[in-house]
């Protein structure tokens, strides 16, 4: 199992965006961003199957979009119209369902990237 690697946070006014990325996503399996904010817990923001299917949480739905490119091993999400409470550390993660080797490699995190989004 390879770190996954976030980068691509940073500080912007509300209405700005703001693209991540995460290097070392795994072709087979599902993959997530994640984010936490301070005094929240760790929540997941949206998520992309190894096919392409992807969920939204309701607050982001509409703002964000994940998408990926096996090719490079690359997992991104493109935020748009960021609001203050955006503001939280993202982190990828692979998601834990499907084959075994995902399931294994879901146990680990990169050290995140963090966005602030100022009123």
């Amino acid at each position: 199992q390879v770190r996954l690697v976030e980068s691509g946070g940073g500080s912007v006014q509300a209405g700005g965006s703001l693209k991540l990325s995460c290097v070392n996503s795994l072709s087979g399996c599902g993959m997530g961003w994640y984010r936490q904010a301070p005094g929240k817990e760790r929540e997941l923001v949206t998520s992309i199957s190894s096919t392409g299917t992807t969920t939204y949480a309701d607050s982001v739905k509409g703002r964000f979009t994940v998408s990926r490119d096996d090719a490079k091993n690359t997992l991104s999400l493109q935020m748009n119209s960021l609001r203050p409470e955006d503001t939280a550390m993202y982190n990828c993660r692979v998601m834990s369902g499907g084959y075994y080797y995902c399931q294994l490699a879901s146990n680990y995190w990169g050290q995140g990237t963090q966005v602030t989004v100022s009123s």
